[in-house]
């Protein structure tokens, strides 16, 4: 007699009531294919987190309630002392590398909304003014993105920014632990729960003290997974998935946001080989479900050129530019033909 696990209407499962048997064909198949398809990511980013870094915690900071300028250099001269305490805790660890990687961080030139140098890192940085910005786009990246890599992070989010122009702001949000893009981790949504908790207080506290702005969340891979999680009930303007798994729904329409709903994949990206599916085993559930660029999905589908999974920020990348004009509220434009 098979083994069946039924998958109800709870938290990681589908409105309709399913049993999956898995001593099925169909599951022997698919789970071989989850491995395979995550063992793609290590040419890209590596597997390894590298290892800890002892760091302080960072100074109690209240809610954002304002956008003046002088509650922002408040808030940027907090942060900036955690990273000067971090770097100084680096340096008597011995770890210069880090410590001089910290050094940079704490620029005045630089505005961070909060720091957090333990467990991998944590940090939210400007780019642009976010006073006076008419639009603003949140970056959430995906697995493997931590301190030691935060710098790829930092060059998409200076190219979107530019991109858009000056009555703009980025955010790049490394808000949350990412798992290791080759990991059990990271074909579950464990670390997305967690990390959707924290990014829907930090939007709700942008969309509050910005009401008039227009908020976009920019989700590249795993941190899409994060955005499907966080963005039910969010006042977000556009929710941009690239290089997307899966946001753990099988339709925009389970999202429960407001928002208009884009999708993009370069036709490069290792992402099209993944199982887009979601399998329920006693302990853990595998997979993000429905492919988000699927016509079956029901999200807007934009051209991403024909870059590779870390390409989409790619200066004069057709995909980076159909970012900026989603963001800033312009439709996008298609790939053109070859002749």
């Amino acid at each position: 007699m098979p083994t069946a696990v039924r998958c109800g209407t709870g938290p990681g499962c589908d409105t309709v009531d399913r049993v999956i048997d898995i001593n099925s064909p169909r599951l022997r198949r698919t789970l071989p294919a989850v491995a395979i398809a995550a063992s793609l990511a290590m040419p890209v980013v590596g597997a390894a987190r590298p290892a800890a870094v002892p760091a302080p915690a960072p100074a109690t900071t209240a809610p954002l309630t304002t956008m003046t300028p002088a509650a922002l250099a408040a808030r940027y001269a907090v942060s900036r002392d955690d990273i000067r305490a971090a770097e100084r805790v680096a340096g008597d660890h011995g770890d210069r590398w880090r410590a001089a990687m910290l050094s940079a961080m704490a620029d005045p030139a630089r505005r961070f909304l909060s720091f957090d140098g333990r467990d991998g890192g944590r940090a939210v940085e400007v780019f642009g003014d976010l006073e006076s910005a008419e639009d603003v786009a949140v970056l959430v990246p995906g697995g493997d993105t931590h301190l030691d890599k935060y710098g790829l992070l930092r060059a998409g989010a200076l190219r979107l920014r530019q991109a858009l122009g000056d009555r703009s702001a980025v955010i790049a949000w490394l808000g949350y632990r990412t798992p290791n893009t080759v990991s059990l981790a990271s074909l579950t949504a464990a670390h997305a729960d967690d990390g959707a908790v924290a990014l829907r207080t930090f939007v709700r506290e942008l969309t509050t003290v910005k009401p008039a702005a227009r908020v976009s969340l920019v989700c590249h891979s795993y941190g899409s997974v994060v955005c499907g999680r966080a963005v039910p009930g969010l006042d977000v303007d556009h929710l941009v998935l690239i290089g997307s798994p899966g946001v753990t729904v099988d339709h925009v329409g389970a999202l429960r946001t407001r928002a208009a709903v884009w999708a993009g994949r370069g036709s490069r990206d290792w992402v099209a080989r993944v199982p887009h599916t979601r399998v329920r085993l006693p302990f853990v559930t595998l997979g993000f479900g429905a492919d988000p660029v699927s016509p079956g999905f029901g999200a807007r589908v934009f051209a991403a050129g024909d870059g590779r999974h870390s390409d989409y920020f790619k200066a004069g990348s057709l995909s980076l530019a159909n970012i900026a004009r989603i963001v800033s509220g312009r439709p996008p434009v298609e790939a053109r033909r070859a002749a």
